[in-house]
C-alpha cells in the first residue's frame, strides 16, 4: 500500500494505481474536467502508475497546460478520424497549420476536396471516437524504429524531424492502431473530449476548441482574416524555399545553406516595410502612424526601420512611445492580483496625449514628457517638438490600434500598423508551434540580457502580459492599415543558444518550472545557429544583442 496526498489529505492506494483511478474519485470537487497532474512536483499524464507514496495536483482544462493538453488531443482525434474515413489515394497529407480565431487551420495538399458533407462525415466519426472513450496509450520505441515506422506511414516531416533527435527512444502515442507522435502531453481517453467543432475555411478547414477561460464551449468562430492573410503568405514563402518545419531548417544549417535564408527573409522583411512606406507616404495628410503589437514582437526595431524608409521616401519621422505618457506610478491601475497593471488604457494620460498630439496637428511648438521608470513618475525635460510640412510622427505603443487612445485625431490623419511575431514555422505536419512561444522565447533572451530579470519571472509574469494582450491588443488588429510579420524562420536555432542555460535555471518544483522544460524540450528539436551572421538592424537583434538601434 502506498500513501497519496491530494488537497493535503492522505489516501491509502494500492501500489499500482494509477492517478486516473485517484482523479475519478475527485471529480466531482471540481468544476472542470481533470485532464493531467503534478505528482511529486512532476508534471504527469494521468495513465502514470503509482509506486511509491506521493503528492498530487490535479490540472484540469480550465488551466493553461490542461488546455493546451485537451488541444492536443483532439487533433489527435482528428488526425486518426480524418485517416479512417479519407482515402488516402486522394491526398498527400493533412497539415496542421496556424492558429485561426480560437482554433488551428487545417490543410489537405494533393488535390482532395474538403467540403461540408466531408466535414459533417468527419464531425460524426471524432464524436463516435469520443462516444467510445477510447484510451490514448504511449509507447516506447528506439529512434530507428520510429522513424521506420513513421517512413511508412508517409509521414515524411516527422521523419526529418527525429533525424535530428539526440535521444535514442521516442515516445508514440496510440490510439487503437492509428499512432502519432506527438510534441507534449495527452488525455488520458477520448471521452473528455466533448468540445470541438469543424468550420470550412479558405481551402480547408477549421478545428475550433475551447479556451482555457471557457473550458466547456467552443468559441464563436471569429477569423481575424488580414493577420491570417498574412500567415498564409508566409507559410506559402516558407513552404516554396523548404523551410516550413524545424527539419527542414536543420537541414539549411547542416548543408551549409541557412545564409541564403537568412538573407531572403530580412531582404522580404526590408522590402514589405518600403511598401508600408510607400503606402503611408502616397496618402496624403497623415501625420500620425499608430504601430501596436503583442509583446516582444519587435515593435522598435519595426519603427527605427520604417522611420529611415520614410526619409529615403522624402519624410522627417520623429518616434515616440506612449510608455512616456504613463501616468505616475501611485495613479496606476491596480489588477485583480493586486499588482500594477501598466497595460491597462488607464495606464496612460489619454488627455495630456490627445492634447498635445492635436497641439503638434496644428502647428504649435509642445514640450513632450519622458517617463522616468525609476522613479515612476512623469517628467519634462526641455525636449521640445513642432511639426513642419514633411515632419511626421511615428508612435508606438500597445493601445495604438485603439481609438479611445487618439480619440481627438482625425482618421484621415492616422495610419494604423499592426506588428507580431507570426511564425509560418511547425515542429512538423502535425504539430504547430504557437506564435506565443516564439514571443516567450525572444522575451526571455532580451530580459535576461538587458534587465537581469530571470526566466522565472519571466514566465510567471508571461500569464499577465498574454491577459493584457487578449484585451487591449488582438480586440484591434483588423482595424490595421497594414500587418507586419516580424518572425523569421531561422530565429529559434540562434534563440536556442541564449534561452537554454536561462530556462535551465528556473526552480524545480514550481509552474514555471513546467513552462521552463516544456520549452527546453522543445528546443531540443532545434540545431543552433551563431548569431555573428544576423545584419545589425534585424529585428531579431533586438532581443539577441548587436542591434544597431537605441532598443
Amino acid at each position: 500500500m502506498i500513501n497519496v496526498e491530494v488537497s493535503n489529505e492522505i489516501y491509502t492506494y494500492e501500489d499500482g494505481t494509477t492517478i486516473y483511478e485517484i482523479a475519478e474519485k475527485f471529480q466531482k470537487n471540481y468544476g472542470n474536467d481533470i485532464i493531467l497532474a503534478v505528482c511529486n512536483d512532476k508534471l504527469c499524464e494521468l495513465s502514470t502508475v503509482l509506486t511509491e507514496n506521493s503528492k498530487i495536483r490535479f490540472i484540469t482544462t480550465a488551466e493553461h497546460i490542461g488546455n493546451e493538453c485537451y488541444r492536443r488531443s483532439v487533433i489527435f482525434m482528428l488526425l486518426k478520424a480524418f485517416y479512417k474515413i479519407a482515402d488516402r489515394k486522394n491526398f498527400d497529407k493533412i497539415s496542421i497549420q496556424y492558429s485561426v480565431s480560437n482554433g488551428c487551420y487545417c490543410k489537405v495538399c494533393g488535390g482532395m476536396s474538403v467540403d461540408r458533407k466531408f466535414l459533417q462525415q468527419l464531425k460524426a466519426e471524432m464524436d463516435y471516437l469520443v462516444k467510445r472513450d477510447i484510451l490514448i496509450t504511449k509507447e516506447t520505441l528506439s529512434k530507428r524504429k520510429a522513424i521506420t515506422k513513421f517512413k511508412h506511414y508517409g509521414m515524411t516531416d516527422k521523419v526529418n524531424l527525429l533525424k535530428y533527435r539526440r535521444s535514442s527512444s521516442v515516445k508514440v502515442y496510440k490510439m487503437e492502431e492509428f499512432e502519432e507522435y506527438f510534441y507534449g502531453y495527452m488525455a488520458y481517453s477520448t471521452g473528455v473530449l466533448k468540445y470541438y467543432e469543424l468550420i470550412p475555411y479558405d481551402e480547408g478547414f477549421v478545428l475550433q476548441m475551447p479556451t482555457k477561460d471557457s473550458p466547456q464551449s467552443v468559441p464563436a468562430f471569429l477569423p481575424q482574416n488580414k493577420v491570417v492573410n498574412v500567415l498564409k503568405n508566409s507559410t506559402g514563402w516558407a513552404e516554396m524555399l523548404g523551410v516550413s518545419t524545424i527539419g527542414q531548417v536543420n537541414d539549411k544549417i547542416t548543408e551549409g545553406t541557412i545564409n541564403n535564408i537568412m538573407m531572403v527573409q530580412e531582404a522580404l522583411q526590408e522590402k514589405k516595410i518600403a511598401d508600408i512606406a510607400s503606402d503611408i507616404t502616397a496618402k496624403d495628410g497623415v501625420k500620425f502612424i499608430m504601430i501596436a503589437g503583442p509583446s516582444s514582437s519587435g515593435k522598435t526595431s519595426f519603427a527605427h526601420r520604417l522611420s529611415i524608409q520614410l526619409m529615403a521616401q522624402g519624410m522627417k519621422p520623429h518616434l515616440i512611445s506612449t510608455d512616456n505618457y504613463f501616468v505616475n506610478r501611485e495613479n496606476t491601475p491596480i489588477d485583480d492580483e493586486g499588482k500594477l497593471d501598466y497595460e491597462m488604457l488607464e495606464a496612460v494620460d489619454v488627455e495630456l496625449f490627445n492634447r498635445q498630439m492635436t497641439e503638434l496637428m496644428e502647428g504649435k511648438k509642445v514640450e513632450l514628457p519622458e517617463f522616468n521608470f525609476v522613479l515612476g513618475k512623469r517628467e519634462f525635460c526641455g525636449n521640445y517638438m513642432k511639426l513642419e510640412k514633411d515632419d511626421i510622427l511615428v508612435i508606438e505603443g500597445i493601445h495604438c490600434l485603439n481609438d479611445a487612445l487618439t480619440y481627438s485625431l482625425p482618421k484621415e490623419k492616422k495610419y494604423r500598423i499592426y506588428v507580431s511575431a507570426l511564425t509560418p514555422l511547425n515542429v512538423d505536419e502535425h504539430n504547430r508551434i504557437a506564435t506565443s512561444d516564439i514571443r516567450l522565447l525572444r522575451r526571455i533572451v532580451r530580459d535576461t540580457r538587458t534587465r537581469g530579470t530571470s526566466a522565472e519571472h519571466t514566465i510567471e509574469m508571461w500569464k499577465r502580459v498574454r491577459r493584457g494582450e487578449q484585451k487591449n491588443i488582438f480586440p484591434f488588429q483588423e482595424s490595421a492599415d497594414a500587418v507586419f510579420n516580424s518572425a523569421m524562420v531561422y530565429e529559434l536555432s540562434v534563440l536556442k543558444i541564449f534561452a537554454e542555460p536561462a530556462l535551465f535555471s528556473v526552480s524545480e518544483g514550481t509552474d514555471e518550472y513546467f513552462e521552463a522544460n516544456r520549452l527546453l524540450k522543445f528546443l531540443d528539436y532545434i540545431l543552433a545557429l551563431p548569431k555573428e551572421n544576423i545584419p545589425s538592424n534585424s529585428i531579431l537583434s533586438e532581443f539577441v544583442g548587436g542591434s544597431v538601434f537605441p532598443v
